[in-house]
């Protein structure tokens, strides 16, 4: 009889908790971003298009970190990762201090970069690493508990920015302290993450992606003759999640614009909105890890990705509460995308795992170059400018679709 394959192994629990909370972490950096986009508006005094710079310092930094983090993982292991992403994220929420006295959107965007290459780092580690923590027929699980997490980090981000930055009359809605204020505590917390997890012993790790077992045999895997950028399923993953994080930056970088513009109110009560987008997102992941049970990865992968098809169509009409809730429900439909898209792409990689990787957090770099040409057209109106993120779910639809006759050992 076959024995179903655990959730994780008892001695990795420790491990798993603590890199589970990484997820958390770099939520709330991820969402506060979104907030800062429509505060730098107000105080900066700048556009819409302009404002986009803030996706791009973030998920460029993806682009630019997602090799040489791969690299050092490697060369160094997953906790030392861990080390190197967290003392990045603390170094650059510490300069949003000089970033706000210096009053430079500049600046804020050095900062920002220099933060997202922690995130960056973390994240190019994490995926991998839980997915490491147990059997890979159960990776797909594991990494959509631990973006379960993420969501609550997102959660929280947008619900900060609206008290503490965005809140309408109070004492720093109009200048940068509260976002100096709330950046030293971020770092300062990050900074004692890290102290923490040097003291964590992390018990020797075999990757399920190298070793071959009956569901997931890898011919060859052990001789490390595995060729990357012929493995379909993992050059479309790439693909598939530039696509996916472009529709994401895109959503996410005007929501608070569209629920003032459209729906015809507050910046923070928008915002609370955005917190609520959040919530509908960890409710998704819980979900849809359940679900996985009964449906194939990819095959939910696709229905969700067509189900956010149509909730874009109705976001872009600007029919009022029914847009806006339908623009909630992008987020509960998003929620699965990233993780499952990251797991499909790393299955059968053998040894190549880290590598496949960091390859996958580069394609992160569409979340920077898609608001840009969303605020473009947003200047004008901010509906219309979901129209756009349809290109993207057509393309997610057609990985999720063609899974497997992409990877056919996996399907």
């Amino acid at each position: 009889m076959n024995t179903p394959p655990k959730f994780t192994e008892s001695k990795y629990l420790v491990v798993l908790v603590f890199v589970t909370s990484l997820f958390l972490m770099w939520g709330i950096s991820m969402t506060l971003g979104d907030t800062l986009n429509k505060h730098f508006q107000n105080v900066l005094h700048i556009s819409k298009s302009r404002s986009a710079y803030v996706q791009l310092s973030i998920f460029g930094a993806y682009f630019f970190m997602g090799i040489p983090a791969g690299l050092f993982m490697k060369r160094f292991g997953y906790k030392n990762g861990v080390l190197m992403g967290l003392a990045l994220y603390a170094a650059g929420a510490f300069l949003f201090v000089p970033a706000a006295d210096s009053e430079s959107f500049t600046f804020f965007r050095i900062a920002l970069f220099i933060l997202a290459c922690g995130m960056a780092t973390l994240e190019t580690v994490a995926h991998p690493f839980v997915a490491a923590l147990g059997d890979q027929r159960t990776s797909d699980q594991r990494i959509n508990f631990a973006q379960a997490f993420n969501g609550v980090g997102g959660v929280i981000g947008p619900f900060l920015g609206s008290v503490l930055i965005l809140q309408k009359g109070g004492e720093h809605a109009n200048d940068l302290v509260s976002v100096k204020h709330l950046y030293i505590i971020i770092g300062t917390v990050v900074a004692f993450v890290a102290l923490l997890f040097s003291f964590v012993k992390v018990p020797r790790i075999s990757d399920p992606h190298v070793v071959a077992n009956d569901a997931y045999a890898v011919a060859g895997a052990a001789e490390g003759d595995i060729k990357l950028f012929k493995q379909k399923h993992f050059l479309f993953a790439v693909i598939a999640q530039l696509f996916n994080v472009a529709a994401q930056g895109g959503t996410w970088a005007f929501f608070i614009n569209y629920g003032v513009e459209v729906m015809h109110i507050s910046d923070s009560k928008s915002a609370l909105f955005f917190s609520g987008s959040m919530v509908m997102m960890m409710v998704g992941r819980f979900v849809g890890t359940a679900l996985m049970h009964l449906i194939r990865p990819y095959k939910l992968l696709a229905i969700f990705a067509a189900c956010n098809i149509l909730m874009c169509l109705i976001v872009a009409q600007g029919f009022g509460w029914v847009s806006f809730i339908a623009l909630l429900f992008i987020n509960f439909f998003f929620s699965i995308m990233f993780p499952t898209i990251f797991s499909l792409g790393l299955k059968d990689l053998g040894p190549k795992t880290q590598q496949g990787a960091s390859f996958i957090v580069m394609g992160v770099v569409g979340g920077g170059l898609f608001p840009l040409i969303m605020g473009l057209i947003a200047n004008h109106n901010v509906a219309a400018a979901y129209y756009l993120p349809i290109i993207c779910y057509l393309v997610i639809f057609a990985f999720g679709f063609s899974y497997p006759r992409l990877n056919k050992r996996s399907a």
